[in-house]
Parts: structure tokens; sequence; C-alpha cells
């Protein structure tokens, strides 16, 4: 089973809700994981030849929560092609701004660009049709995991 880095985004604290239930649910799939709250470059690393799972919110005009914006950044800038990281990503927004689910998006664009394996599609939910986050998440979560 994969070894699994879950990378959270989160200023209200859904990110983390989300990620708290999607780590139980990897586990019982025989899935090794770690959340991290507040994750660095060296956190990231540890997993360039594993599974990261990235669940973010958006903030501002598509932007990243701070917990995940030195990350991304750090990706971006630090790191070069990635083609043994394998990832998936869960994008929190709420469609009635312009850049719904943008850090998501970004976050996935820069990996693509980088060569990751992205496994599955991108989950983007929308909190005018979701307040309870987990209960879109959750089954993507399971079907996800039967994928690595």
């Amino acid at each position: 089973m994969a070894q699994i880095g879950i990378f959270v985004g989160t200023v209200y604290g859904n990110a983390l809700l989300v990620a708290e239930e999607a780590e139980p649910i990897l586990q019982q799939q025989g899935h090794q994981v770690a959340i991290f709250e507040d994750p660095s470059l060296d956190d990231w690393q540890q997993y360039s030849d594993k599974v990261a799972l990235i669940v973010t919110s958006t903030t501002g005009h598509g932007d990243f929560p701070d917990s995940i914006a030195g990350l991304y950044h750090a990706v971006k800038d630090k790191l070069g092609h990635q083609p043994q990281l394998r990832y998936g990503v869960i994008a929190l927004g709420d469609s009635s701004y312009e850049n719904f689910c943008g850090a998501g998006k970004t976050f996935d664009a820069q990996l693509q660009e980088q060569g990751a394996s992205r496994i599955g599609d991108v989950l983007l939910v929308d909190a005018m049709e979701a307040p309870e986050p987990e209960s879109v998440t959750s089954p993507w979560v399971e079907s996800w995991g039967k994928l690595l």
C-alpha cells in the first residue's frame, strides 16, 4: 500500500477537517498516512517518490491560505521535474467568487508542469452546495485511495 502525505492549506479549519476525515478512510485501505497542517518543503520532499494529497481552501482572489502558501512557492521555485510523485488534489472554494478553488487549481497546474502524475480528477468542493465538505470529500477519498 501507499505512503501518503496530506498537505493542508486552511484558514477556518474546513480543509483540516477534510484531511482528518480522509486519514482513517485511507488507513482502513492499508495506506500509511501523515497530515501536515503547516507543511514545509522538507515535509514535501519526504513524499517525492510516494503520494501527496493536497487539501486546500482558497482565499481572497484565488490565493493560497498562509499555511500552505510557503510550500507552494517552495515547490514552484526550488523543485524541478517531479516525475516520481503521484498526487491528488481536493480544492475547497466558494463559487460566488471569481477564482473558484483557485489555490487547488494552481497547485495542480504547477505539479502537472513539473511532470508529477495526478491520480484521479481534482475534486472541486463548492461551499455554496456542500456546507459540510466531508459529505463530498469522504466518498471521493475512498475511491481515490483505491486507485493507488
